[in-house]
């Protein structure tokens, strides 16, 4: 009975508790609700909602009126609870978003449920009220040891499950355990299909010669064929009834032909490799490229293949990483390989590197301009063939034939989109996600090459989403919303459409953008400058979806980290 009275005072005793009922509402409003409306505005919530934390600590600890062992014992706990957690976290969430990703999204749920413990707590004498908050606080935290992340979308969303489901991959794995390749003749129906590698023929997105349908509530596309796939960003390259991909099963690193018409597997090369990171996953991030009967591959680790693109049969194989004694990149090796006359052309990080196409022979290094995930791009300048490489110093151009530097231009960055010639003959580069779009004059003199800095604009901000030129206008994405921008001024025309990260084609003879979103849905949009106008939309996979969708006559191919599909898209009056 000697403690009655104490413990009479306790109850009695009044938190001051609005202040963090405020300060949780607040950071719940920054961190979720602000990128619903602005997409754009994530890295800002992520930060709001962990300052968010440090503020429910400072409340608790120093203007919750609970008594300062109380104080003091459960904000310590909160940080210690926090840091212990971390250290027994699955990989995929210990190491997504370079470190913060358990943080930003451990913080908010841990402090709106240690809020509302307090709510209902705020009656109770001191040791149970102090045993209900620590728990809450360990429980919140500890859960987080129960899940992984199957990475995160270009928004910086996460993906969560369970940590002990299986994968898809394992699951693909277990499905094509001990399966048998048989080796199909290729389709006649099909032979005409050709999309050499990145892109389409010149890595502009363009997909020419279109004639399709465009009410899509009449003459929806009709599905061909599903398959489960390895997990890897690659896009196809077709001909002559086959489809050529690349992705990650277990621990090899697999180039893969299928049948265009059914989708069945032909062969496939492994390459006992396997690269992995948290935001984007496991698997190469590069587009094989078709000529002349062989498939070059650049794997993300490095390894730079050439294959007989009829039974996978390899013809050699180098470790370009080893050859120019540079480090897999953060993101990995994601540029496709570029064919060009006798030689096959990679960008090794920020360097571009030439090999003999016969034989695999080194030819030539250009200079190392950092990190780059762009990939190799021809252009024609002044009549002057040359090579051009966005990395992380800027825009590098090299002479094909011996890697000469023609000229640079510096404009730092993380580049991963595909630069642009405007009609007349200029360039259009993008480093960055916040960079916007740089338009180039480079000229050739007597003196050499100069570059001219046209205009910069901020109205279109592709990311890792490469962007098309229509009509003296670039049509991408800026953010997370379509936008055009008229190539004389710079100047945007229109923005609109939410697809997430996603990636287009262009339809240029029928003035159309055929969209993939980041969530697998399919939509045709007019490539015209009056205003943003969606014609359809179809569901076409299921998932996160960044790998670049191909066109060819009216079939389409699809992929993401985990499925593959091919469709077959009206034609105009057909």
């Amino acid at each position: 009975m000697a403690n009655a009275p104490t413990d009479a005072l306790n109850r009695l005793q009044s938190l001051r508790l609005w202040p963090g009922v405020v300060a949780v509402l607040l950071q719940w409003l920054l961190r979720f609700a602000v990128p619903v409306i602005a997409p754009g505005a994530m890295p800002y919530a992520i930060l709001g909602g962990i300052v968010g934390g440090l503020v429910v600590i400072v409340w608790w600890a120093f203007f919750s009126r609970a008594p300062r062992a109380e104080r003091w014992g459960l904000a310590a706990l909160m940080i210690l609870a926090l840091a212990a957690t971390s250290l027994i976290l699955d990989a995929s969430i210990a190491t997504a978003g370079m470190g913060i990703l358990f943080y930003a999204y451990a913080i908010p749920p841990l402090c709106l449920a240690f809020v509302v413990a307090a709510l209902i707590g705020r009656h109770l004498s001191q040791g149970p009220r102090r045993l209900l908050l620590a728990a809450v606080i360990l429980l919140a935290c500890g859960s987080w040891a129960l899940l992984r992340s199957d990475g995160i979308s270009g928004g910086a969303g996460a993906h969560f499950a369970w940590r002990w489901s299986a994968t898809p991959e394992e699951r693909l794995l277990a499905q094509t355990e001990g399966e048998n390749l048989t080796k199909p003749v290729a389709s006649t129906a099909a032979s005409d299909i050709s999309w050499p590698g990145f892109r389409g023929p010149g890595r502009d997105g363009n997909a020419t010669g279109s004639n399709l349908a465009t009410d899509w509530s009449v003459s929806p596309p009709v599905e061909l064929w599903r398959q489960p796939v390895g997990p890897g960003w690659s896009s196809f390259a077709v001909s002559q009834g086959r489809i050529y991909t690349q992705e990650q099963r277990g621990e090899e690193e697999i180039v893969a032909c299928y049948e265009a018409d059914s989708g069945k597997p032909v062969w496939r090369h492994g390459d006992p490799t396997r690269f992995w990171e948290a935001n984007a996953g496991a698997g190469p991030r590069a587009t094989p490229t078709l000529r002349d009967g062989y498939v070059y591959t650049f794997g993300a680790t490095g390894i730079l293949n050439a294959l007989n693109a009829s039974d996978g049969t390899a013809v050699w194989s180098r470790n370009t990483a080893a050859d120019i004694d540079v480090e897999v990149p953060y993101w990995g090796f994601s540029g496709s390989p570029l064919v060009l006359d006798d030689m096959v052309i990679v960008a090794v990080g920020g360097a571009l590197a030439a090999y003999d196409r016969n034989s695999g022979q080194h030819r030539w290094s250009g200079p190392n301009g950092g990190t780059s995930y762009s990939s190799p791009h021809l252009l024609t300048i002044d009549s002057v063939a040359q090579v051009l490489l966005l990395n992380e110093a800027g825009a590098t151009s090299l002479a094909p034939a011996d890697g000469a530097l023609l000229w640079e231009h510096a404009w730092g960055g993380f580049p991963i989109v595909q630069p642009a010639l405007t009609p007349d003959g200029d360039v259009l580069i993008s480093v960055s996600d916040n960079s916007g779009i740089r338009r180039l004059n480079p000229t050739q003199g007597t003196d050499g090459w100069t570059v001219a800095e046209d205009w910069t604009s901020t109205g279109l901000k592709p990311y890792f989403n490469d962007f098309v030129v229509h009509n003296n206008h670039a049509f991408g994405f800026d953010g997370r919303i379509l936008s055009c921008i008229d190539l004389d001024s710079g100047k945007r025309i229109w923005k609109g459409g939410r697809y997430g990260n996603g990636q287009l084609v262009l339809l240029p003879d029928q003035d159309l953008l055929l969209v993939l979103s980041e969530e697998g849905e399919l939509a045709l949009v007019k490539a015209t400058l009056d205003q943003f106008t969606e014609l359809a939309r179809f569901p076409a996979l299921e998932g996160k979806t960044w790998n670049h969708p191909v066109l060819v006559d009216d079939m389409l191919l699809v992929r993401n980290d985990r499925e593959m599909a091919a469709f077959r898209l009206p034609r105009a009056g057909g």
